[in-house]
């Protein structure tokens, strides 16, 4: 069974993530190994299943799940947290560890916006705008967080002043404060809101004009090379594909 560090709501909103062993255990088999991978709050759920599938193909295998804002897996990256394989939700938080990267980074996944708001959108938000109310108490990811640059990128594109209350450090965040009524509203990307429970989607027109692409990388200090880097090929093969697709992940 493969072993989930870190995907607590508590820790998303704290934008923290536990760092986790890498190698094989103590007293393990010779084939038994441990991967650790540092991944995108927005990817919790998705990548589980993704890793159940490697450990299936890969008998022996344990892939450990670390999940934040992609900024701070990256801090964690560059102050030494063990990790084999990072999965980002931007290629310029890779570019950040791209010291540490072992090849080029393979993008596997893109991703868009979209509002969500509380079941029954009682502040009837229905565009990108009504977050420049200041009537509105919106969240949004912070700007130093792939899915805050990506929000702030739309917002200049489509003239827009956001007034948010607050800036989160993940995606995990602003859908936790707007499930649990504490915002009228918050931009997540389009695969997150099937995974909250009392919110819905409200689409933003010229969303799929900024397109977040998520590139997966082996670490050089990986315990396996080999193991690490046939985990990202994995994430770009048919079957990890097929998953990410039913999640609502776009095509690279």
């Amino acid at each position: 069974m493969r072993s989930v560090v870190a995907a607590v709501l508590a820790c998303a909103l704290a934008g923290c993530a536990s760092a986790a062993s890498s190698g094989p255990s103590s007293g393990a088999s010779p084939g038994d190994a441990t991967l650790t991978v540092f991944a995108a709050a927005s990817l919790t759920g998705v990548l589980d299943e993704v890793a159940d599938g490697f450990e299936a193909a890969h008998p022996g295998v344990t892939v450990a799940t670390t999940y934040a804002g992609s900024s701070d897996l990256a801090a964690q990256i560059l102050e030494g947290a063990p990790a084999d394989v990072l999965a980002s939700a931007d290629e310029e938080t890779m570019a950040e560890v791209a010291s540490l990267v072992d090849g080029a980074p393979t993008v596997f996944a893109t991703n868009t916006l979209t509002l969500v708001v509380p079941e029954g959108n009682p502040a009837r938000v229905t565009d990108l705008g009504d977050l420049a109310d200041p009537d509105v108490v919106s969240v949004v990811c912070a700007p130093q967080v792939p899915c805050g640059a990506a929000t702030a990128a739309l917002a200049e594109l489509e003239d827009v002043t956001l007034s948010p209350s607050s800036e989160e450090a993940s995606v995990t965040g602003v859908l936790g404060k707007v499930a649990s009524g504490q915002a009228d509203a918050g931009v997540v990307y389009v695969t997150d809101v099937a995974r909250a429970a009392g919110v819905e989607a409200v689409p933003i027109a010229g969303a799929d004009a900024v397109v977040n692409r998520y590139p997966a990388a082996a670490l050089t200090d990986a315990a396996d090379p080999a193991l690490a880097a046939a985990l990202v090929a994995y994430l770009a093969g048919a079957e990890a594909q097929a998953v990410l697709a039913d999640a609502g992940f776009g095509a690279t």
